[in-house]
C-alpha cells in the first residue's frame, strides 16, 4: 500500500521569515503521516528556518536541488551530505524548469541521483513532455526515454524508495492541465516502465506523483487514478489554506 505524498515546490518564492509564517499556519492541520505524507520543498536559503519550524511536525522537508559532489570547488552549488546532516527528507532532480533554464541533462541528473542516494536523501524524479513532443504523439517514447536514464545503475531497492513526478512541461505555471485520464496514462507508462526495468514489487512500491496545476478543485479528482500516489505542487503550496486543502484531499 502506497502512502500518498503531496509535496509543494516553491520554486524561487518565500524568505525565511515568510518560510516560518507558511509553517506556523499549517503544522498543526496536517494529515496523519499514515494517510498522506506532507512535504515542502524549498529554496537552500530557507530549508534551515523551515526544518527548525517543522520540529515535530508532520511535515517533511526537501531541498529544490542539490549537486553530484559532496564538497568542492563548486561554487553556489549545495552539498547532499549537507542536506542530510540538516535533516533534510527529499531533494527534487530533473524538473523541467532545470533541464530548460540551467540546461541539466539526464547523466547530470542520474549522477544526482547517486549522491542523494549515498547520502541518505530521497530522490524526487521530475520527467515530462514539452507541448510538442505531445502534439507530435511522442509523450510516452520522451518520458521513458528520460526514466531509462536517469535510472541507469540504480538498485531496485533504491528506486523503489524514490519519488517520481510526472510534469507535462505544458501544464507547469500555464493554468493548464492535464486531464486525470491524461495523467493516469503516463504515470501507468511510468509505472509499468519500472517493472520492466526492475520487476513487479519495485513498480508496484515507487510513488509517482503528478504535477501540473494541481490545485484544491481538481486534487481529488487526480488522486482518485490508480497510478496517481501524490501531486508536486507549485503556486497552491505556497498560500497555507491551499496548502491544507492539497494534503486533507481525503476529508
Amino acid at each position: 500500500m502506497r502512502t500518498p505524498i503531496i509535496a509543494g515546490n516553491w520554486k524561487l518564492h518565500m524568505n525565511p521569515e515568510q518560510t516560518v509564517e507558511f509553517v506556523n499556519a499549517v503544522k498543526s492541520k496536517l494529515p496523519d503521516a499514515s494517510k498522506v505524507e506532507s512535504a515542502i520543498c524549498a529554496p537552500a536559503v530557507d530549508l534551515d528556518a523551515l526544518r527548525k519550524a517543522a520540529e515535530g511536525s508532520n511535515l517533511h522537508i526537501g531541498a529544490e536541488n542539490a549537486y553530484f559532489e559532496v564538497e568542492g570547488a563548486f561554487t553556489g552549488e549545495t552539498s547532499p551530505k549537507v542536506l542530510n546532516e540538516m535533516g533534510i527528507h527529499y531533494c527534487i532532480i530533473g524538473h523541467s524548469e532545470r533541464r530548460g533554464y540551467f540546461h541539466e541533462t539526464d547523466e547530470d541528473i542520474n549522477k544526482k541521483a547517486k549522491a542523494l542516494f549515498a547520502n541518505n536523501v530521497t530522490p524526487i524524479l521530475c520527467c515530462g513532455e514539452s507541448l510538442e513532443t505531445r502534439e507530435a504523439n511522442k509523450q510516452e517514447e520522451w518520458v521513458v526515454g528520460q526514466i531509462k536514464a536517469d535510472l541507469e545503475g540504480l538498485t531496485a531497492e533504491q528506486v523503489s524508495s524514490l519519488v517520481i513526478a510526472y510534469e507535462p512541461i505544458w501544464a507547469i505555471g500555464t493554468g493548464k492541465t492535464a486531464t486525470a485520464d491524461q495523467a493516469e496514462e503516463m504515470c501507468k507508462t511510468i509505472r509499468e516502465t519500472i517493472k520492466d526495468l526492475y520487476d513487479e514489487e519495485t513498480a508496484e512500491n515507487v510513488r509517482i506523483q503528478y504535477g501540473g496545476s494541481v490545485k484544491p478543485a481538481n486534487v481529488k479528482e487526480i488522486m482518485a487514478k490508480p497510478n496517481i500516489d501524490g501531486g508536486l505542487i507549485g503556486g497552491a503550496a505556497l498560500d497555507p489554506e491551499s496548502y491544507l486543502a492539497l494534503v486533507n484531499y481525503q476529508d
